[in-house]
């Protein structure tokens, strides 16, 4: 796998969990990257620089890397991904149409929206496993191309954990959870690292039976949650860094905390041990990417086009992006961990401006009168005055 690609990625999501509203929630980085690097290909400028520089790709050779990540992820065992750009059938095509969407990727859209919207759900279930079973696109009469990609991670714990419901009485979690708790001999699984702009961060590693691990993350107590975001991905690039727990339980008396989330505790084994607790997790959400265009290189390519459309690499027709969301799941359980992602774009098609007429634009915002007359005769049946609504919002 290219490695300035996992650059770009990780940049990417790095940016973006900088900026995510408060409360429970997840994003795939990995998951939108392929459909601005194909986009970026397709775009004509200044378009296409802002996608280049948000995917942090060369925009002559992205659709290529798009495909290349995703053929590679494939062969992952815990991790599957798919990409796929379905065209409505009435879309002229460029010439380059081919050397931007492989023929393999391409699928077509008939304008009945019924059937492309059970096609798109199909797909997107069948590629993340039945855990997202709708595409997070409306189908509508105007669409004209669907990018879409889906990320699948299925894996089992090499050592599980043990489940029990635990009643904390203080603290931001104070109620009754469903908690997980293991013990093992691993202690360089931590590390403590020091994040320029999180302060010190703990890393916890949890691995799964396959290829694939979990990495959590913890700062100081009023540290900013967009900083531990940022500082375990950064983290993440580089997991020998940092102080690894072998030397962290050297380092303080029994009861002292010698890193975020850590403290010095007692044994009876013979070696030193690690143990962890967490709550189980469920977490879903979609995001509506356009809501941050420009943090997503968009801006330009979901504004109406003054001339030529914005993706001349697609079609000579005027396209616009119209849609761009993400559904999103991750689950962290007793015996494993489950995640899904399906990330799609919805290329509208844009009509030239036409010449308007004028209108009269009536308004009665203030108190009116009213009647009712017979047609024929003119006959009034009631009338009366309004001096002010009465049924309220």
């Amino acid at each position: 796998m290219d490695a300035k690609v996992v650059q770009a990625v990780g940049t990417l999501t790095e940016r973006w969990v900088r900026e995510l509203p408060p409360g429970n929630t997840v994003v795939s980085g990995l998951g939108l990257w392929p459909l601005l690097a194909l986009l970026a290909t397709a775009a004509d400028e200044p378009g296409r620089s802002e996608l280049a520089e948000a995917a942090g790709v060369d925009a002559n050779r992205a659709a290529d890397d798009a495909v290349q990540l995703i053929e590679s992820l494939d062969e992952s065992t815990d991790l599957h991904a798919a990409l796929a750009v379905w065209v409505h059938e009435q879309l002229k095509l460029s010439e380059s149409f081919d050397t931007v969407v492989p023929a393999a990727l391409a699928g077509t859209l008939t304008g009945d929206l019924t059937a492309d919207k059970a096609k798109l759900d199909a797909w997107a279930a069948e590629h993340t496993d039945g855990l997202i079973r709708e595409m997070p696109l409306e189908v509508t009469p105007d669409l004209a191309v669907v990018l879409a990609s889906a990320l699948c991670l299925k894996t089992t714990w090499s050592k599980p954990f043990k489940e029990q419901i635990k009643r904390p009485y203080d603290g931001p979690w104070a109620g009754s959870w469903h908690w997980l708790e293991r013990t093992d001999r691993d202690l360089d699984s931590v590390r403590r690292y020091a994040d320029p702009a999180a302060g010190p961060l703990t890393v916890i590693t949890v691995q799964g039976d396959a290829d694939v691990d979990i990495l959590l993350a913890i700062g100081e107590a009023g540290s900013e949650r967009s900083d531990v975001l940022a500082g375990l991905v950064a983290a993440s690039a580089k997991p020998s860094e940092g102080e690894p727990g072998s030397a962290l339980v050297e380092l303080g008396e029994p009861g002292e905390e010698v890193a975020p989330g850590i403290k010095i505790g007692l044994t009876t084994s013979s070696l030193p041990e690690l143990k962890l607790s967490l709550p189980s997790f469920n977490i879903q959400v979609e995001h509506d990417l356009l809501a941050q265009r420009e943090l997503f290189g968009l801006t330009t390519v979901a504004s109406p086009p003054a001339g030529a459309g914005h993706f001349s690499g697609i079609s000579p027709d005027q396209l616009v992006v119209g849609s761009a969301k993400q559904t999103v799941l991750a689950r962290f359980f007793a015996t494993g961990f489950e995640a899904a992602a399906v990330t799609a774009m919805g290329l509208m098609r844009t009509s030239m401006p036409t010449t308007q007429a004028r209108r009269l634009e009536v308004a009665l915002d203030r108190p009116f009168a009213f009647t009712a007359v017979l047609r024929t005769t003119r006959l009034p049946i009631v009338t009366g005055w309004l001096a002010q609504p009465t049924e309220p919002g």
